[in-house]
């Protein structure tokens, strides 16, 4: 996820209070809290006791987006605990029914969670299969989860939000396939996630399926509907592009769409073979704040490309940010979300880097990783370390995404290439994406991983360098220094914007700064 400079400067001034969403449900026995794996920075999410297989969505959309959408969502699990109870994540709509494993289920709401009784309870290692009929409602107040477009729906459901759109296990750890078969009218295109398997027209509408062949985190789900030109293209090996474009907009975007091939055909030099089967861009006309990296289908804003003061290289270094996190991020996932410098810190080290390398000279990694060394004890003090992020604000899930976990993280690697030097960090990378495919991975696997490359014990290092209050000081640069922690840069105050902080989407880093010092010079954003 990239952040706007308007939503950065939102997310570091004052908390705000949590908007609390409950479910309306049949009534039903008492349930339990909400259980949650205990994850660190968001307790109640996830849920013990089974694991997500597969999903299967299905939505009815009548073309109205201030409108609950009728919904179906199949999930398929394993049992690996005996089920008296099982909990679902699920706010911000009405359940009609549950069923477990084909028979009636009682159900209610405790917090942000669905808890279903079984008729039966649940042997564990046996087979689960949870229908919910339900709405999906795109209205209401929350961080995250459908986005209204200017003629339909897009989904941006990072960190926790999937589960105000369709009940599941709303967190990285469980990653599963995804089915979705959404019903729009004629005049509509729906798009989703993965590969069309099947297209059904009717008098008055149109049915689409599309399905995933790897398996997916909730967070990364995307479904648009709208007016909307899909354009295909060749990337490399033959590989799908699939771009998804607001219809009156297509001849106006297509010199960046046609950017993409290329961009995968750089990154596969860097990391190794694209990690799924398409990849494409969807182009949504609405006011996010964000670009979102949804897998195989990036969410970008509109104004990303058609306002005139973002130059060209900044909006091919954040097209770059979105589509590293397919490799990192997507493919290999967070264990936790105080995994998620692993996402964000690559991601922003690969758009530096392509400005780099495609900026004339003008762009160097060394300058913006200089200024971000400077900044990096402020951002520590302000967010917490790389690996151990401090919570998100009250309210504001999305403030979990500060400054420390896109430059601050991107300048852990960038210290750690200065140490083993650049040969063993290509290694580490390429290594690294390969191992943990299409699985989540951790933070103490990555120091595995780069001990084992460079031949020697990291993890005092790393350590060091992840979880220490203070940056430590620069292999190779002993010159350079770190701001003491100013006021502003406490928890809970604003922070100086650094004079290289750039912002869409998931980084802080020097770029967006650049591209907003024109943007300023050419007159207020609209």
């Amino acid at each position: 996820m990239l952040l706007s400079r308007r939503i950065r400067a939102a997310l570091l001034a004052t908390t705000t209070t949590a908007v609390s969403l409950s479910l309306l449900a049949a009534s039903a026995p008492s349930p339990a809290a909400p259980r949650g794996i205990g994850d660190r920075l968001f307790p109640h999410l996830g849920n013990p006791g089974y694991d997500v297989t597969a999903y299967k969505i299905s939505f009815v959309y009548r073309g109205d987006n201030s409108e609950p959408l009728d919904a179906v969502t199949v999930v398929k699990a394993r049992a690996t605990d005996h089920l008296k109870q099982i909990n679902l994540d699920f706010t911000q709509g009405k359940v009609r029914s549950v069923e477990v494993n084909g028979a009636r289920a009682q159900y209610a709401s405790s917090g942000e969670d669905l808890v279903v009784t079984p008729a039966r309870p649940v042997v564990q290692g046996s087979p689960l299969r949870i229908t919910v009929r339900h709405t999906s409602d795109p209205t209401g107040k929350s961080d995250g989860g459908w986005v209204r477009t200017s003629d339909g729906l897009a989904m941006a459901n990072q960190a926790d939000a999937a589960h105000r759109v369709f009940p599941g296990n709303d967190h990285p750890s469980d990653k599963a396939y995804f089915t979705f078969r959404i019903t729009a009218p004629k005049h509509l295109t729906a798009v989703a996630n993965g590969l069309p398997t099947g297209r059904r027209a009717g008098a008055r509408s149109t049915t689409w399926t599309y399905r995933t062949t790897h398996p997916m985190a909730t967070e990364l789900a995307q479904v648009s509907i709208g007016r909307s030109a899909v354009l295909h293209r060749r990337g490399p090996h033959g590989l799908p592009v699939r771009d998804v474009v607001p219809s009156k907009d297509r001849k106006k975007l297509e010199p960046w769409l046609k950017k993409t091939p290329g961009q995968i055909a750089w990154m596969e030099k860097k990391v190794g073979r694209y990690p799924f089967d398409t990849y494409g861009v969807l182009v949504a006309d609405a006011t996010t704040g964000f670009e979102l990296e949804t897998q195989t289908l990036s969410l970008f804003e509109r104004r990303l490309f058609t306002r005139p003061e973002y130059p060209s290289w900044y909006v091919d270094a954040i097209m770059v940010h979105e589509l590293a996190h397919q490799w990192f991020g997507n493919s290999v996932s967070p264990r936790t979300w105080s995994d998620l410098w692993l996402n964000e810190g690559h991601a922003t080290w690969y758009e530096a880097l392509y400005a780099e390398q495609h900026g004339k000279g003008k762009h160097p990694m060394a300058k913006r990783m200089k200024e971000a060394y400077r900044l990096s004890d402020g951002w520590r003090a302000a967010g917490g370390p790389p690996a151990r992020p401090k919570a998100p604000e009250p309210g504001k899930k999305i403030s979990l995404f500060r400054p420390v976990v896109y430059d601050g993280s991107a300048l852990v690697l960038y210290a750690l290439r200065q140490e083993i030097g650049h040969a063993a960090f290509e290694r580490l990378e390429r290594a690294w994406v390969r191992r943990h495919a299409d699985s989540t991975a951790t933070t103490a696997d990555f120091t595995r991983l780069a001990s084992a490359i460079a031949g020697r014990d990291l993890s005092g290092f790393l350590k060091a360098w992840l979880y220490g209050e203070k940056t430590p000081p620069m292999p190779g640069h002993p010159d350079w220094k770190s701001a003491a922690p100013t006021a502003e840069s406490k928890p809970g105050t604003r922070t100086v914007a650094p004079a290289h902080a750039h912002s869409h989407a998931h980084s802080h880093s020097h770029a967006r700064a650049q591209a907003q010092a024109q943007a300023q010079a050419h007159g207020p954003s609209a």
